[in-house]
């Protein structure tokens, strides 16, 4: 069974928990999958890009079509609401939320509380970002994706295709951070953009 980008995107920026305001059991087997980036940037810019500014994903990640904040949140922080489209109609989305945050760590823990035309167990799914200081001026972004799929048995069929999409999606906040120039499905520079960061 094929599994589209678009579905590898949702697990990717955000966690997947169940719908409403409960906590994710993780009762479940799920499989964990990690990506991380050096950005030359300091730590600071890369988690407001990242997290601060939460209901702008669609400034990085190429996967998403657009974003915005929901429920009247106006920046990352504990609660916070989003909403993403994965294409032009609008018709797939995710709704998303910071359970979890530490700004002084730089850690945030995200889900989602509900989803259109996505293959996911919210109960068993759910995504940390973090960002570490080099002490450099460059600074290592990083997701954690817990995630399990409903039918259960692709769970490991997707891994593969999730893996790209947390890459591709951390290339893409490398680019943003580093040269200001948003990356996301409707500007047509992806291509051009992954090709300058492959050997990276």
């Amino acid at each position: 069974m094929k599994v589209t980008r678009i579905m590898m995107l949702l697990c990717l920026i955000t966690g997947c928990s169940i719908t409403g305001t409960q906590a994710q059991s993780m009762r479940k087997k799920y499989k964990t999958i990690r990506a991380e980036k050096t950005i030359n940037a300091p730590a600071e810019r890369v988690w407001r890009a990242m997290v601060l500014d939460y209901g702008e994903i669609s400034n990085f990640s190429p996967y998403i079509y657009a974003s915005s904040y929901e429920k009247g949140s106006l920046k990352g922080e504990l609660n916070a609401e989003r909403k993403c489209s994965f294409n032009e109609k609008g018709s797939r989305w995710t709704h998303e939320q910071i359970r979890e945050i530490d700004h002084k760590q730089m850690v945030m823990k995200n889900v989602v509380v509900d989803a259109q035309k996505f293959p996911l167990d919210t109960d068993n799914s759910l995504a940390w970002y973090r960002v570490k200081d080099n002490g450099d001026g460059t600074s290592t972004a990083s997701y954690e994706f817990l995630y399990r799929t409903k039918p259960a048995f692709m769970t490991g069929m997707v891994k593969g295709r999730f893996q790209k999409t947390l890459d591709d999606t951390l290339t893409g906040l490398k680019h943003y951070v580093e040269t200001g120039e948003v990356v996301n499905a409707t500007t047509g520079n992806w291509r051009e953009i992954k090709g300058k960061y492959e050997n990276d």
